[in-house]
């Protein structure tokens, strides 16, 4: 029996740093959403990476619902989100009655395209509606444009919210992502390059950042008033991260750079072992940034002999994953009646089977597939792995 390969699993230290803050939290019955590991967690993450304050919270999905609420979202508010990303970036915005305006991506980062935000915000300020925020995602740990997209933000006088949620740990020109807009959110979910085995956090780096954090977590500990009783002015939700979970954090912060150096290496074997291949093509790191290659995802050019769906079939015929690149938001039922804006002048859908169009972000998820990428794989893993893609492409 072959041992199975996954997508992204679980990486817990091999000095076992996470078990000794468990045990802590243990031995000192602090097992409430409150104590120790919550606050030295939030102050070690804001030290590692830049960031003016932090509130840890139950997922990432609910840091990006405090975001939104931290800049005042209300009902029918616009909020300008990138399209090629899951849907939980997008969720929190109709929590609160807000509506989604995606944005394509660009070739160049696979991120959002610096010049189609620039055509929503020209097109939105002449319709009177500017958009309450803007989110912007770090797909896979590939650093967007963010200077340029920080710029229009700032330009237009709208919060950048960034969902770095898959890129903990990458840095561009030596600043962390989730450091450059107002706010950052990062995700401690199972597949990600340090877990909690769920949760998030949510960065904060405005002038008022301290301020901003306080009133997150009031909303996060649902909203109680400072009354000998229960007193309740506002709605508020069970956000908080609990002290047993902000312990495997503390273990798993130790390691998160070694985590980066392993993805790193994993993305440069299937470059040197995948990248001959013709019509094969590695996502692109880009320059002056450091990825966390969270996940090394490939792009299949139109005419390859090899389709996305022959290389997922395949290696999960020989039990290892892998999966597709995120189909983008505005091609998903659940957000059909939402705008779109991109610098494809025509967009018409070019495969029936997914429904993905010839926008950018409708491109890389057509073409695209994401490669195993576990910070377990040994190089028999990699052997294996890339032994079943070259063999599709000798047929």
């Amino acid at each position: 029996m072959k041992e199975h390969i996954f997508l992204a699993s679980p990486h817990m230290s091999e000095e076992g740093y996470e078990r000794d803050y468990i045990k802590e939290a243990f031995d000192t019955n602090w097992i409430a959403p409150l104590g120790k590991n919550v606050t030295e967690f939030e102050r070690e993450m804001t030290e590692k990476l830049g960031a003016k304050a932090a509130v840890a919270l139950s997922a990432g999905t609910a840091a990006i619902h405090m975001a939104l609420k931290s800049v005042g979202i209300r009902q029918g508010d616009y909020v300008f989100c990138q399209s090629l990303t899951f849907s939980a970036t997008a969720n929190p915005i109709t929590y609160e009655g807000g509506i989604p305006v995606f944005i394509d991506s660009e070739e160049a980062t696979w991120d959002m395209s610096p010049a189609a935000l620039a055509l929503a915000f020209e097109k939105y300020e002449k319709l009177g509606q500017m958009p309450r925020a803007v989110i912007v995602v770090h797909l896979y740990g590939l650093c967007a444009h963010i200077e340029e997209i920080a710029a229009l933000c700032k330009r237009y006088g709208v919060p950048l919210i960034e969902d770095a949620a898959e890129s903990l740990g990458t840095t561009y020109q030596g600043k962390y992502t989730g450091t450059f807009g107002d706010y950052g959110i990062i995700s401690f979910n199972g597949n990600k390059i340090i877990t909690t085995s769920g949760g998030g956090m949510l960065l904060f780096n405005t002038p008022d950042a301290r301020e901003r954090a306080k009133k997150v977590l009031f909303w996060a500990t649902q909203a109680r008033e400072p009354a000998k009783w229960y007193q309740h002015e506002e709605i508020g939700y069970n956000y908080r991260m609990s002290n047993i979970v902000a312990g495997i954090g503390r273990g798993q912060l130790k390691v998160l750079d070694a985590r980066v150096e392993k993805k790193r290496y994993i993305y440069e074997y299937y470059r040197e072992h995948l990248g001959d291949l013709p019509g094969l093509a590695l996502m692109p790191l880009g320059e002056d940034t450091h990825s966390n290659c969270w996940l090394t995802a490939i792009q299949l050019a139109d005419d390859c002999s090899v389709r996305p769906t022959d290389i997922m079939t395949a290696l999960e015929e020989d039990d290892i994953e892998s999966r597709p690149v995120w189909k983008p938001l505005h091609l998903q039922p659940v957000f059909a009646d939402c705008d779109f804006v991109s610098e494809t002048e025509e967009l018409h859908v070019v495969d029936a089977e997914n429904g993905a169009d010839n926008s950018v972000a409708g491109t890389l998820f057509g073409r695209g597939v994401c490669m195993p990428s576990d910070t377990k794989m040994t190089d028999a893993d990699l052997e294996r792995v890339c032994g079943i893609v070259r063999g599709l492409f000798s047929v």
